[in-house]
């Protein structure tokens, strides 16, 4: 017997019909009403899950917003929805590479963003994600995260229709476009917000607001505080006297998924973006979005549903839409929400951290393990795979693996800590912390890759040598800066050859510095994060061909890391065999695949075997004969284009890179 509330699925298809318009061609709603099908008795089991088996009546409004955001859904969308569905795993190309920047910051607006296309082209782009874009607070936005409408471009950087365009140009330049969804909390501007402190009955409970302290301090004897700095606690309270849950900023009001208008009415931003030409949302802040009293409101069941049912809901309106995730959490939780029903795309913040942490310790054996049992994922999904990002950098490795080594995880995240703030006796580092608790020693690090990498160290007249300006200072700031540019081509090799999509913060492929001059602006001075957010280095990239200057000799290195991995198949996918190589500075691992891209997999099983080494020391390091003797006598190194010998052993120079066909 059903619930009074529960449609048999007649009803759906009846309902469905209706919202047919005279417009719509049989082939689109043939297209329309056989993904219904497939797609409709997964996503109506989710919803009964999270929202019980009576809410029917919500659900068949989102199938109907559904429908009409399929028939409102551009043609030149529609045909690329077909084409990828031909080609499901696109984005484990080797040739994928993508690219990070804030509108604003690298371009000024929508509109010259366009006139970069064309480096876009020259460097290799096929994913461009623009940060934070939309509407948000003047005076301080978390960079946009704090998003007051998702329909509305920050009017300094242009309109929704530019924002389109774009998309358009960049899909005919072979660009996917990704942009964020705020998707826990919008900012306290947002109309919904506004409505929903006012007492809209449509959206007051669209919101966590209480009366008084009860219920949040229930809710905070097991949750945590993110930002300690900005207020105690997860709620805030409004001028009325009530409490309202803000897990981050005190202005960045955290959705109630516990109401399914709130589904509704997010499923619908996300179709209207997919629409305006987005080929993949950045799922923010995924691990917050479920609360439940009593626990940690962190990577709840609850939230892995929801992300399976707007999958669903964009399988049916814009099936080529994709979800990538931005959960920093533990090892263990990152992988939880990497799957193709759920996110086919995920950060890989363990490998990113594991990265600058072999640069510090000289060492290889956190990253080598994190190679060795965490790189693999699900067919059908993809590692993002960065040196740094727009945020700081996390120590994110899993004390449990740590200790397997002797190491102390909440001492060696000191020490890391230390470092990359020039806190420790011959660090490279100029980074900034983030957070900084100096009673504790913790902090989290902000800062350019080559700020961290070294370069500012060694590129600023005089620094860290006084006022010495001889011979061997000079000759001293050479070899600093010239170890600095090594290390950031050891970084990108790394990203750039295990996997995935590879992706670079604009700016950085041409070795930009850091940016104090936030540190005069009000609004962002207190949030070190700016100082890895410069504006666009246009010196350095006058000079990216010039091979002789610091800008030059990184893009130099890194466009010819870039060309050889577009002609590596074997590059292509996640599929990652550690090598041993029994030297602590040295990491391995290979990559299987097949060697010719022209070659039809359905017809040549021919497979070779790309080995990667990389020298984390300042020293040459060596890997012996007897490690390599499993190998051939000699093999292709790619970058160089040179036949190596390998038997008699390999010597690689400091922060050396090889790249062995075999």
């Amino acid at each position: 017997m059903s619930s009074p509330h529960t449609l048999p699925e007649g009803r759906f298809r009846a309902a469905l019909e209706s919202a047919r318009r005279e417009s719509t061609t049989d082939a689109d709603w043939e297209s329309f009403q056989a993904r219904f099908g497939a797609e409709f008795p997964r996503l109506r089991s989710l919803f009964h899950r999270i929202y019980g088996p009576g809410s029917d009546d919500e659900l068949l409004q989102v199938v109907l917003d559904a429908a009409t955001s399929w028939q409102d859904r551009p043609a030149d969308l529609k045909a690329l929805d077909a084409d990828r569905a031909m080609t499901s795993d696109w984005f484990s190309s080797h040739r994928m590479l993508g690219g990070v920047c804030y509108v604003g910051l690298y371009a000024g607006s929508l509109a010259r963003l366009r006139e970069r296309i064309p480096y876009f082209r020259e460097l290799g782009l096929t994913y461009l994600h623009l940060m934070p874009l939309f509407l948000a607070p003047e005076e301080n936005s978390d960079g946009g995260y704090a998003v007051s409408s998702y329909r509305n471009v920050d009017p300094a950087l242009g309109t929704m229709d530019e924002l389109a365009d774009l998309a358009r140009e960049l899909r005919e330049s072979g660009i996917a476009l990704v942009v964020d969804f705020i998707f826990n909390h919008t900012s306290d501007e947002h109309e919904w917000a506004r409505r929903a402190v006012a007492g809209d009955p449509d959206y007051r409970d669209f919101y966590w607001i209480y009366p008084d302290r009860d219920m949040p301090d229930a809710y905070e004897r097991t949750v945590r505080e993110i930002f300690p700095d900005d207020h105690p606690g997860s709620f805030v309270q409004l001028e009325d006297g009530r409490w309202i849950w803000a897990t981050f900023h005190s202005f960045q009001w955290d959705l109630n998924y516990g109401n399914p208008r709130v589904f509704r009415a997010m499923a619908g931003e996300m179709l209207y973006l997919a629409n305006q030409g987005v080929d993949i949302v950045r799922m923010d802040a995924v691990a917050f979005i479920w609360k439940q009293l009593g626990t940690t409101c962190e990577s709840l069941p609850e939230a892995h549903l929801l992300l399976r049912a707007f999958n669903a809901v964009c399988r049916l309106a814009a099936p080529s839409l994709l979800f990538k995730s931005e959960a920093i959490v533990h090892p263990d939780e990152v992988v939880q929400y990497i799957d193709p029903g759920e996110c086919q795309l995920s950060y890989n913040p363990l490998q990113m951290a594991l990265i600058w942490n072999s640069l510090a310790t000289r060492e290889v054996s956190l990253l080598a393990q994190a190679l060795e049992r965490r790189h693999d994922i699900p067919e059908g999904t993809a590692w993002v795979n960065y040196v740094r990002s727009h945020d700081d950098i996390g120590w994110t490795f899993s004390d449990e693996d740590a200790a397997e080594f002797g190491i102390d995880g909440y001492d060696h995240r000191r020490f890391l800590n230390a470092f990359y703030v020039d806190r420790f006796p011959g660090s490279f580092a100029r980074g900034v912390p983030f957070q900084d608790n100096p009673r504790t020693g913790d902090c989290r690090i902000s800062g350019t890759t080559a700020s961290l990498a070294g370069l500012e160290a060694a590129a600023i007249p005089g620094l860290d040598q006084g006022d010495d300006t001889s011979a061997a200072a000079d000759g001293a700031a050479d070899t600093a800066a010239d170890a600095a540019v090594a290390r950031i081509l050891l970084a990108h090799s790394i990203i750039l050859s295990t996997g995935g999509i590879p992706l670079l913060y604009l700016g950085d492929e041409v070795g930009q510095l850091n940016d104090y001059s936030y540190l005069d602006d009000p609004a962002k001075a207190g949030d070190s994060r700016w100082v890895g957010r410069p504006v666009y280095p246009a010196e350095a990239y006058a000079q990216r061909n010039d091979p002789t200057t610091h800008a030059g000799a990184v893009f130099t290195g890194l466009t010819r890391l870039i060309q050889v991995r577009k002609h590596t198949p074997e590059f292509a996918g996640g599929r990652l065999v550690p090598f041993h190589t029994r030297n602590p500075h040295v990491l391995g691992y290979q990559r299987p695949g097949r060697p010719d891209s022209r070659s039809d997999s359905r017809s040549d099983s021919r497979e070779s075997i790309v080995v990667v080494f990389a020298n984390f020391a300042d020293t040459a390091q060596e890997i012996t004969a007897e490690t390599l003797s499993g190998l051939p006598e000699s093999a292709l190194e790619l970058i160089t284009g040179e036949r190596e010998l390998l038997r008699p052993g390999l010597t690689l120079e400091p922060h050396g890179v090889r790249w062995y066909r075999l």
